[in-house]
């Protein structure tokens, strides 16, 4: 029992360990390519929202609102031509992605510029699904700062030319919880891309207009 303890005790220690050392270099290397100015962001030609939960109502949650409205920003600023909204739909009461879209229509962006992808139920799903389904070569991503050294490095490593914009506009209460679980996703982030290449929900191309 002592010999089964000191092995999980050292397996936890081991993984703990690489999650940090393999966020801290997604970190260093990612970070920059981070932005926060809206008028000296380079135009691409699609914003990438990843979903961030809608609550029971159907209502966006503060994380998700904020990435909304900063896609919006995008959009009405010139910076993209298309939104690209990205989340879970797997239930039959809950549909992130047609959440969002309703939310920019609701903002005023035409209902051509957004798209849905129903089956974003992940970041590196997001990430695959924007190049292998809807064409996506060169894109913003839009989500919470400290999301967005590990989506860049999920989708530029899937062949998407990406730059991330930050969409934290608020103070999150959880925000420490959820930097806290990032270091852990960095690290399936890089087994899924190096590794794994799991195959995601996928499907006939669509075509976004680009």
């Amino acid at each position: 029992m002592k010999r089964f303890v000191g092995r999980t005790l050292l397996a936890v220690l081991v993984a703990g360990g690489a999650a940090v050392a393999i966020w801290g270099w997604v970190q260093a290397r990612y970070d920059r390519l981070v932005l926060t100015d809206l008028a000296s962001t380079p135009a691409r030609p699609v914003a990438i929202v990843f979903g961030a939960g809608i609550r029971p109502g159907g209502g966006l949650t503060p994380m998700l609102t904020d990435r909304m409205d900063t896609a919006v920003a995008l959009y009405r600023a010139g910076k993209v031509r298309k939104l690209l909204v990205s989340g879970d739909n797997r239930f039959l009461d809950y549909n992130e992605p047609g959440a969002m879209y309703d939310y920019a229509v609701a903002q005023g962006v035409p209902p051509a510029d957004v798209v849905r992808d129903y089956a974003g139920r992940r970041t590196y799903d997001t990430c695959y699904r924007a190049g292998a389904i809807f064409g996506v070569e060169r894109a913003i991503l839009v989500t919470q700062r400290f999301h967005l050294p590990r989506a860049l490095f999920t989708c530029r490593n899937l062949g998407v030319d990406a730059v991330g914009f930050s969409a934290d506009r608020r103070v999150y209460w959880s925000n420490g919880y959820y930097r806290f679980r990032d270091a852990f996703a960095t690290l399936r982030a890089w087994w899924d891309v190096k590794i794994a290449r799991p195959l995601p929900v996928l499907g006939p191309p669509e075509d976004m207009g680009l």
